[in-house]
């Protein structure tokens, strides 16, 4: 498994509200509003089957074409969080208590499924 390469930058600070709230406020600005659950699951798919292809071109064996776009794994990532944001808004889900719940579940479930680091016992 690899290492955190997060810790110790600088991350901007925003909270999942302030970011849900921006999606909400593009979003309905646009008469059309939020795309239907069943239609934000196809773009979801789709932006998921691009970063596989950005994936595979950086760190598989399947190199990129000469003509093909630039597109990076950021971008992706970027992507389906947007559409991920959409999904919640849509729904009326509020991402910073799913994550919770979500933290949760992992911290009691699966709390000795792996090593840690302050140990050497699993």
């Amino acid at each position: 498994m690899g290492e955190s390469r997060i810790a110790g930058l600088p991350l901007k600070e925003r909270t999942l509200a302030d970011i849900q709230r921006d999606v909400d406020a593009y979003i309905s600005q646009f008469k059309e509003g939020y795309f239907s659950p069943l239609s934000m699951l196809a773009r979801m798919t789709e932006e998921v089957g691009e970063l596989a292809r950005e994936i595979n071109h950086l760190y598989g064996e399947k190199p990129k074409k000469s003509d093909e776009a630039d597109n990076s794994v950021e971008m992706e990532l970027g992507d389906i969080l947007f559409i991920v944001l959409c999904y919640a808004n849509s729904l009326g889900i509020d991402l910073t208590d799913t994550h919770l719940k979500v933290m949760h579940k992992f911290n009691t479930r699966d709390a000795d499924r792996w090593t840690r680091k302050d140990t050497d016992s699993r």
